[in-house]
């Protein structure tokens, strides 16, 4: 990653590859929690749902981040790849608000039980 990065910048192509350092960086994000969510998993000898939930926030939010960066991109492109970008929002977008409805219920549930 540091190494396209350096060669993007000294090529002075960043902006055309902005998206892609931003998927990259996006991605490495995620698997790095998903190994803490693993290690934490391991060490407590119990399966918590909070680290999964906010696994799945962060993979909704890349793909909403990256969609969005290469939304001009689309809107030059056909009407059916822009309508499919502007549905694949939407459900995006509905997968965020449920994941931070669960993580909130699965708080409250936590903080009254504790």
């Amino acid at each position: 990653m540091a190494i396209s990065f350096g060669h993007t910048l000294l090529a002075d192509t960043l902006p055309g590859h902005a998206v892609q350092l931003l998927d990259r960086l996006l991605l490495i994000l995620m698997i790095v929690e998903i190994l803490y969510t693993v290690q934490v998993s391991f060490s407590e000898h119990a399966l918590v749902p909070e680290p999964f939930l906010i696994v799945g926030l962060i993979a909704t939010i890349r793909r909403l981040l990256v969609l969005t960066a290469e939304f001009a991109r689309l809107v030059e492109s056909n009407t059916a790849a822009l309508r499919a970008a502007m549905l694949e929002l939407g459900l995006l977008t509905l997968m965020i608000v449920a994941l931070v409805v669960s993580l909130v219920v699965l708080k409250r549930h936590t903080a009254h039980g504790s």
